[in-house]
Parts: C-alpha cells; structure tokens; sequence
C-alpha cells in the first residue's frame, strides 16, 4: 500500500477505535487525523471515558490505555467501545511491537482494522534497512496494513480532514518520521483495512531500553518522586503567598464599586452579592487563589504525563505506598486531588478494583482541593500564623496513610504494579499538557463552580445571622495547636458536597454513606490525638 493509493470516501463519518496501552501517543494521533479537539462523550448508549475527536470524513475515537495487568474500569470501556466498530486501530509503540501485539491481538481476532507504530522517531538508531524489514514482515503476516508514524510531528502538523496537508513539506521514501504525507498514509490505511489475526510470528529484538535515570535507582529513586509529587503543592503554596496575595486586593479594589451598589438591596440579597463572603467578594478568592491553584495542579499533572515522568515515579513509590493499601497509580490520584477531586475521582477508573475504592477514600480525607487549600492558608493568615501550613501538610500526610492503612483490604498491600515498560523521559509539548489538563478545568468549572456558588449564598446567610463572627471570635482566643486541631478537622471531617456527588456517580449511594462515617470516625479520633500530642510537646 502506497500514499498515491485512493481513499474510500464515506457519505458519512467512518468511525475508527484506536485500540492501545499506556502512553502510546493515542490521544496524539487522534487529535492530528482529524485536527480537532476532544469531546468526552457516550459511546454506544454507555457513558465511558473514551474521547471522540472529529475532523471531516473522519470520526476517531481514543479509548483509555488497555492494562490487561489489572481489573481496571478504564481498561472495560475501552474493550466496549469496539462493540460497533467499524475500524479498529492497534497503536503500538515502536520500543514495544512485538509485546503490544501479542497482547492485543486476541482482544481483536476477526475485526476489521489496521495497525499503527508510533514513536518511530525513537527508533532511529535502528539501522533504516531493518526498520523497513520489519514493517514489512508485519504486513505480510499480519495482512493487514502497518503504518510507522511519529504522532508528535502528526499533531503538530494537523493533517487536513480530506488527507490533504496543511503544511510542511511531503515526506520522502527515506524518511519514515511522520509528516503530513504519512497522515494521508494512515487515513489510506484506515480505508484499507482488513481482518486482524489472533497473534503474530514475527520477533523483533530491538535493544531500546531507556538509559537508567534517577527515578530507576533503590531510595534515592523514591525521595526523588516524592520530591515530584510535593512540587506542585510548594508552588501552589508559593503563588498563595506571593502572587496572589498581591493580587487579591487589586481585584477587589476593582470590584468595589459593584460591591457598594449592593448596599441599596435589602439585607439578605446585599449579603449574598456584596457581603464579606458574598458571591462579588468572593470573586477574587475564586480566580485570584482557587481557579490559579487548581490549575497548577493540572498543568503540572499534565507535563508529568506527557513526558512520561508519571510513569516513572508511579514505578519508584510503588514499593513503598504498597504497604499501606495503595499502589504507586493510586498515589498519583490522590495528588492530583489536591487540584480537584472531581477528575482525581474519575481518573480512578484506571485503578485496580481492589484498589480503587481505597483510593476514592484517599481522595476524600487527605486531598485538599483547589478550594480548601487556599482558604486553609488564608485561615492560618488570618490568625496570625501562617507558619502552621507546614505542620498542617506533615499531620495531613501522615494521617492519611494512617486512614489508608486502616481501611485497605488485606490483597491491596500484595497488589502488582501494572506497568510492563519503562517510558523514556522527553520534553513535555505545550499542546500534550494542555490536552491531559484540560478535563480537570473542564471538571472544575461544569461541576466544582456552581457548587463554590452554593457555599458562597450559604456562608453569606450565615454571616448575616452573625454566625461567623462568634466562629472567628473563638478561633481568635485558640492557641496554635488549637488552631490546628480546629483547621484540620474542618477539613478532613467530611468531603465537600461535590466530591460526595461525583464518588456517588462512579461508585454508589450506599458506598458513599459508608465512606462518610468511616471518614468522620476516623477524622474526630485523629483529631484527639493531635490535640494530645499537641498538649504534650508544647
């Protein structure tokens, strides 16, 4: 099959499934066949995480990473999601053929489809004469078409919905990375298709080992990845403090004209709009310290992801974390809820079973959202001592692991880590992290903000009835410990409304009951303790 061979042409979409593991540039060569963003969407009247991006002619939908290693949600709807398929694309990487297929390859026996090698540009050591052998081989046992691409040069270039380039220059014969003529090859080869064997006989023994890097080193590779984990927090902490602390008054010195408008309404409406925790005044609370925390977060959960450093500190915490109940995938779950829980929730999809729960629990007590942290750091302002956010992290780290430890069942501290390769690291492409970030501002801003709305319209009435003030009257009188004690119990106590919603929805009612009163007991006892501890040392 050659790039001069005609496509079929569709009187309506072709539907194509790409069918891949973990960090295989999926979601890459979806967004350059058709250069067009993602809509997370229903597929086949069941509700999925897959993504379905359009362009033209075309409608590719990119199903989550396969982890055949572990009973996994998201490994469950990418399956369901050939139901119906018309096409189905195998995305392997190139560091990985021979294993991928022979995966992956049972799972499709019989189905029309093709198969697609990306990362090609990793393999160029690879003398070019071996490389085409093995291209080759493949097809002609396979018997189906078998594409090499690069899928970062094909999202950069956004192929053209009708094959056509939109840019660059036409690659040649002797140059096998991807450009827009290998998007008209894959498009070619989509149209193509054909029935997709149970396995392949042939072998392919490419050295591509990654080189080993800090990550892959006993101890000091662990201090490390946790020293990953804990950036975006220092961050987050450090823009509170210093970026928008200073712009917090700007922004409301703009808003205070709007704010003194409100006086002329009656009492509990002026509350709700211009009150000191009313929907204008906490305005720039929102944008100014929640919306900027959140994004961090994401922006940095998404630069770990598309350099392939979350999988490489998913490796090196995995042997610790597993003794308390979770796996090395779990952990990072829990960090991203320090952002949002909405999508920490829903990414645990891509957990084991019976780790999953455990970690939505995780998710519940010890992730200070992109609400509760800023306003925790603006509480310890408040009162004088801000220093308290330090011992504040420590005791929220250590209780959550002591939570963990207690509630995990017995097989989550023998789980396997379900990753079979080591990722190369590479520089992460602004395009890639705002693609894994987008859906944690998506989630923030459909599910998270109208329930900030709902809070703000509650704190405010309460302010009114003079509520509030007798609270921060008694704080004013407590000690540091106290202060503490009172912060972290406000915090841990229970989930906020969003979170209990969105564990609802991907669990159950009656698993979220449960989860509330575990969460509660386990919070108040901890709570006893470091009031004890507290009195003890100080």
């Amino acid at each position: 099959m050659t790039d001069a061979e005609p496509a079929r042409r569709y009187s309506e979409p072709n539907r194509a499934v790409l069918i891949g593991k973990e960090s295989v540039g999926k979601s890459a060569l979806a967004a350059g066949l058709t250069g067009a963003a993602p809509a997370a969407e229903n597929v086949d009247g069941a509700t999925v995480s897959n993504e379905v991006y359009r362009g033209g002619d075309l409608e590719v939908i990119d199903t989550p990473g396969i982890t055949l290693e572990a009973d996994t949600e998201t490994t469950r709807e990418a399956l369901a999601a050939l139901e119906g398929a018309e096409t189905v694309v195998l995305v392997v990487p190139a560091s990985a053929i021979a294993r991928d297929l022979g995966d992956l390859l049972p799972l499709v026996r019989g189905r029309t489809g093709a198969v697609i090698v990306t990362h090609w540009d990793r393999v160029e050591a690879i003398d070019e004469t071996e490389r085409r052998r093995v291209v080759a081989d493949l097809e002609s046992d396979l018997g189906v078409p078998v594409v090499p691409v690069d899928a970062r040069s094909l999202e950069r270039d956004r192929v053209a919905a009708d094959g056509g380039p939109r840019g660059g220059t036409t690659g040649t014969d002797g140059d096998r990375s991807m450009t827009p003529a290998d998007g008209r090859a894959v498009r070619a080869a989509l149209a193509h298709a054909a029935e997709l064997p149970g396995d392949t006989a042939v072998e392919i023994d490419w050295d591509l080992e990654p080189p080993e890097r800090v990550f892959d080193r006993p101890y000091l590779g662990s201090v490390a990845s946790a020293l990953v984990l804990l950036l975006p927090a220092v961050v987050a902490v450090w823009f509170a403090n210093a970026v928008a602390a200073e712009l917090d008054p700007r922004v409301g010195a703009a808003l205070e004209p709007a704010v003194r408008w409100t006086t002329s309404l009656p009492g509990p409406l002026a509350a709700v709009l211009g009150g000191d925790y009313g929907l204008l005044a906490m305005g720039p609370f929102l944008f100014v310290w929640a919306l900027p925390t959140m994004l961090i977060f994401a922006l940095f959960t998404g630069a770990y992801a598309a350099s392939g450093l979350m999988m490489r500190v998913t490796t090196a915490l995995h042997p610790i974390v597993r003794r308390v109940g979770l796996t090395g995938r779990d952990l990072v779950r829990v960090v991203m809820g320090f952002g949002c829980n909405v999508p920490a929730v829903t990414s645990t999809r891509a957990c084991s079973d019976c780790t999953r729960c455990t970690t939505i629990s995780a998710v519940s007590f010890g992730a200070a959202c992109s609400y509760q942290f800023p306003a925790t750091l603006a509480v310890f302002a408040a009162v004088g001592m801000p220093w308290l956010v330090g011992p504040y992290l420590a005791v929220l780290v250590a209780t959550t692991l002591l939570y963990v430890r207690l509630i995990a069942p017995p097989e989550a501290r023998t789980a396997a880590l379900a990753v079979d390769r080591r990722t190369r690291l590479e520089r992460p492409r602004p395009r890639a992290i705002w693609r894994e970030a987008r859906s944690s501002l998506a989630s923030f801003v459909t599910t998270a903000l109208p329930v900030f709305a709902a809070i703000c319209v509650v704190a405010a009435l309460l302010e009114y009835v003079g509520a509030l003030e007798r609270l921060g009257a008694v704080l004013e009188a407590l000690s540091p410990v106290e202060v503490l004690v009172a912060v972290y119990l406000a915090g841990v106590l229970l989930p906020c409304l969003v979170t209990a919603i969105t564990v609802a929805r991907e669990v159950s009612v009656r698993f979220v009951a449960g989860m509330l009163a575990r969460q509660a007991a386990a919070a108040v006892g901890f709570a006893f303790a470091i009031a004890w501890t507290g009195r003890l040392l100080f």
